[in-house]
């Protein structure tokens, strides 16, 4: 893992937005310097009270002794911050950092990170668009008790990576992200080195591992460390056991899954879905007569999408055309009809097995609800202080940059992120508090199945800190409380549009259950554009590395976004693909309303959100009147009824790969193992499940593949053979043999060429798994109990004098055990085992049996 480690592990723990002092320095030495000077530019720039974040003229740095290396230090909140280093004042000065040190951003753009804790920060002179050394380390928790002060660790490198002195027990600390036990984190070095180092369960040298002899080293003091030999470009401890000598890499087969796991989301605006009435607007009416199109209920019927849930844009009381200014937060918009319009649709979504979540809106309300009116009409009323007021223009801008969010009303000034025409709301008021928790509860009692949440990480400011205040963190965990107390098993997505180490936050402690991964998203459309693997690999590995399993939305656009094939340049083909990525990645997806049928969109939201494409009939079949709207140019041609006669339409694409997800578990639910290919337009991944895995191979490039050869390292999957099939054509092509690591090499796919912009969903089912062998001469192995904590038994059908040969490896194929058995019976004691899965093979004559074993303490 990245930097982001580190700042995770802080915020999950609550610190306040204290000031901490960072310090940036680069060599210039092998640089002619600019005359416009040096400067570095990231996403540290308004925390630390600059204009606006990305701004590659506002910071700069100095070289006061007059040795090229130039440095300057700033006050910052702790995070995880985005950088480069400008050998000038603009971007053309941009130094292009190098890959093997770069974070792409999902853009295809790398840049520099670094993370900042509660101990101030300089960091090491790296060379302009140079590398420094990277060191990662990564311990196993499981089986520990876990101090409150969090997993650190130190050693003899932190001087040299900026934290001050060696060996402090607390100025390095270690995260778990994804709550798998697994404690990582990453440090800079200036220059390669033979390093000491131990684990500490706390701050404390008192709580530091005791280092076993026999892999200690000890110093000059008689204290035996771990050793590590940084001398590459990125270095890695390798999953380490606490206080232990054993290598404790994990597979994550023991994770939590829920039934928005199980689900396809449908994003509707419901001003554009179908008008009923002729009034050119969208309704209920209307949504609940095309309930069918979405899903009919009938899970033998081919004509329907297929989706499981259902995401509504604002549908309560507003003024505006899009509804994120309410005006009721207990009313539907007339323009969509009544309550019992709303709760007709309700109840006929779930008799067709579809959850619906709605749009909470907690930042802001509109200007014209009753509680602003009241708010703003004098500086005594009981709602005056259900909004930010101040009596004088504070004069600073917004975290984007916008130049106001300050305006005036009666002499007064109040405080609004987005426009004046939506006031933010007071969290520090009880009253309003409750107020917006009663609505909460109200929607949750009605029957909907949870909430996305708009703008959520902006509702509750720290002063001049207007977004990831620990105040908000604080406010979503009271959130979740109201959310599960009033319906247990309630989903809540937030839109926290950040990169990916910001948005994680959201998604512990008990916060949300899921938020948007916006930086895959991108990452999947800019490497399809682009024709290559590696951004979206990248981004897939952050991402499983960092989220809960499986707690994240998966989507290519929504409606703030321009439509997906604007964005891949009207290539069809593209879009089919990007379809077949996300719908196969972990993740709980979201497909945009239109999608489906190529519809387009950009420049104006409006135009992002215009109405549903029915027909290639008047006004696309969405309303016998005008529509709110004017339509899409390319009604005529994208659009449901057409496509759904055309077997190889955008449409029945959809169609088919919703089916897919919904009938395959390893697709919904598996955890995700990467598959190592060569060719650069190839991106390959597993989806593993119990018994059963899906492999996806997906072509970017723009000219056909000769079969690919991938590789599996390891899986949890039991050795012996496994039948291979093409999921599109359900057809049989082939079979391939998992070794004792569940993995397979440089395996042939028994199928012909990969296309351009073409992608593969395989499907392994265990044919002959060597572990459940069949016939007289076969061996059967079972264990009990698996997991297994002290010991494990056991239990063989061999004959009672037969004697068998039992080997123990770990994952990575390193033998730990031996051991005879005589008859059918053995007890293992696992006592003194490291948590994670192992590999039990266990010989009888020409039988074998393998089986994996989990170990949990």
């Amino acid at each position: 893992m990245k930097h982001v480690l580190l700042l995770l592990a802080l915020l999950a723990g609550g610190l306040s937005a204290h000031a901490t002092k960072l310090t940036f320095r680069v060599d210039m030495r092998q640089q002619t310097v600019s005359a416009g000077g040096v400067h570095v530019a990231g996403t540290f720039q308004s925390k630390a009270g600059f204009p606006a974040d990305w701004d590659p003229a506002t910071t700069a740095l100095t070289d006061a002794d007059g040795d090229k290396i130039y440095e300057v230090t700033v006050d910052v909140p702790a995070g995880t911050y985005r950088y480069k280093f400008i050998n000038g004042n603009s971007w053309a000065g941009a130094e292009p950092v190098p890959a093997a040190c770069g974070q792409d951003d999902g853009g295809g753009n790398l840049n520099r990170e670094v993370t900042v804790g509660a101990t101030a920060l300089r960091l090491p002179a790296i060379a302009f668009n140079g590398c420094a050394t990277v060191l990662r380390f990564s311990v196993n928790m499981k089986g520990q008790t876990v101090a409150k002060t969090g997993v650190h660790v130190a050693g003899n490198f932190q001087a040299l990576a900026g934290y001050g002195t060696d060996w402090d027990p607390a100025a390095t600390p270690l995260a778990d992200l994804n709550k798998d036990g697994i404690y990582e984190g990453e440090v800079l070095l200036p220059a390669p080195g033979l390093f000491q180092f131990k684990f500490i369960n706390g701050t404390t040298w008192a709580e530091a591992e005791p280092v076993p002899a026999e892999c200690g080293t000890l110093d000059d003091s008689g204290n035996l460390n771990r050793t590590v030999s940084a001398t590459a470009d990125v270095n890695t401890t390798g999953t380490l056991c606490y206080s232990s000598c054993a290598s404790c890499d994990a597979l994550p087969t023991e994770y939590t899954t829920h039934w928005w796991n199980d689900a396809v989301f449908y994003e509707i605006f419901v001003r554009s879905f179908y008008d009923s009435n002729g009034d050119g607007k969208g309704d209920f009416k209307g949504l609940t007569a095309k309930l069918d199109y979405l899903n009919d209920g009938d899970p033998n019927t081919t004509t329907d999408l297929g989706i499981t849930g259902i995401w509504l844009m604002p549908m309560m009381e507003s003024p505006s055309y899009h509804g994120y200014d309410v005006t009721n937060y207990k009313a539907t918009e007339p323009d969509y009809g009544s309550m019992a319009d709303f709760e007709a649709f309700l109840a006929a979504a779930h008799a067709r097995g579809i959850k619906v979540i709605i749009d909470l809106v907690l930042n802001h309300s509109s200007s014209q609800h009753p509680w602003f009116t009241q708010s703003a009409a004098n500086t005594t009323n009981s709602y005056r202080d259900w909004y930010r007021w101040s009596a004088t223009n504070p004069g600073y801008s917004g975290p984007w940059g916008q130049p106001a969010v300050w305006y005036p009303r009666n002499g007064s000034y109040y405080y609004a992120l987005f426009w004046d025409g939506m006031p933010d709301l007071n969290w520090n008021n009880a009253d309003l508090k409750n107020a917006m928790w009663d609505a909460t509860r109200f929607w949750l009692n009605k029957g909907v199945d949870g909430y996305r949440l708009d703008a959520v990480k902006y509702l509750d400011e720290d002063d001049r800190q207007m977004e990831d205040t620990p105040e908000t963190f604080k406010l979503l965990e009271e959130f979740n409380d109201v959310v599960k107390g009033a319906k247990a098993d309630a989903f809540t997505v937030g839109e926290a549009w950040s990169a990916t180490s910001k948005v994680v936050p959201y998604v512990t402690n008990d916060r949300l259950d899921a938020c948007f991964e916006f930086d895959l998203a991108s990452a999947i459309i800019n490497g399809l554009n682009a024709g290559s693997a590696a951004g979206i690999k990248s981004q897939l590995q952050l991402v499983d590395q960092s989220y809960p399993k499986l707690q994240y939305g998966t989507f290519l656009s929504n409606h703030d976004q321009e439509r997906v094939l604007e964005t891949l340049k009207n290539d069809v083909a593209r879009m089919k693909q990007a379809a077949s990525l996300y719908l196969t990645m972990p993740g709980v997806p979201f497909l945009y309303y239109g999608e489906e049928v190529g519809m387009l969109g950009t420049g104006a939201d409006e135009n992002k959100r215009k109405p549903m494409q029915w027909t290639a009939g008047a006004n696309g079949g969405f309303t016998t009147g005008t529509p709110w709207r004017g339509l899409n140019a390319n009604y005529t041609q994208a659009n449901v009824a057409t496509m759904q006669a055309d077997p190889a339409s955008l449409l029945n694409h959809y169609k088919k790969l919703i089916g897919l997800r919904n009938a395959s578990a390893p697709l919904r639910k598996g955890y995700l193992l990467p598959l190592t290919t060569t060719a650069t337009s190839l991106l390959g991944y597993a989806r593993v499940y119990e018994r059963e895995a899906v492999l996806v191979l997906a072509n970017l490039g723009s000219s056909s593949l000769t079969p690919a050869t991938p590789t599996l390292a390891v899986s949890s999957l039991s050795a012996g053979s496994y039948t291979v099939t093409d999921m599109a054509s359900g057809q049989a092509v082939g079979s391939v043999s998992l070794d004792t690591r569940g993995g397979f090499s440089s395996w042939s796919v028994n199928l012909t060429s990969l296309g351009a912009n073409q992608t593969w969903l395989l499907q392994l089912s265990p044919a002959r798994a060597t572990a459940n062998a069949t016939g007289r001469n076969a061996l059967a192995v079972q264990l009990y109990p698996n997991p297994a904590s002290a010991q494990v038994r056991l239990e063989l059908n061999a004959p009672a004098a037969a004697r068998s040969q039992l080997t123990v490896y770990d994952l990575s194929g390193r033998q730990l055990h031996q051991a005879t058995i005589v008859g059918r019976h053995h007890t293992l004691v696992t006592d003194a085992w490291a948590n994670g899965t192992y590999f039990l093979r266990v010989a009888s004559g020409s039988s074998v049996s393998v089986q994996h074993l989990v170990v949990a303490h």
